[in-house]
């Protein structure tokens, strides 16, 4: 596997928070920021799928929002958050 070294800067307290999740995690400081970076790019290609989805068939319903939630067991954790 070919690997690309970068170099990343993070204001102190969010460098540590990190250090400590990947910590917690067992895994290294590496493979935890490297399942994040892809968690993320899954998340902003999943958000661009939606957009086209919605320009091609129209903006999703209210019942259709809430049984994605529901489906995904996110609308409890969203309204406890609110």
């Amino acid at each position: 596997m070919k690997v690309d070294k970068v170099s990343v800067s993070f204001p102190a307290d969010l460098g540590d928070a990190i250090r400590v999740a990947a910590d917690q995690s067992g895994q290294s400081l590496s493979a935890w920021l490297r399942a994040a970076a892809q968690a993320k790019l899954r998340s902003e290609a999943l958000r661009a799928a939606l957009e086209e989805y919605q320009a091609d068939h129209g903006a999703l319903t209210a019942e259709e929002l809430a049984r994605a939630e529901h489906e995904l067991g996110l609308g409890a954790e969203r309204s406890t958050a609110a």
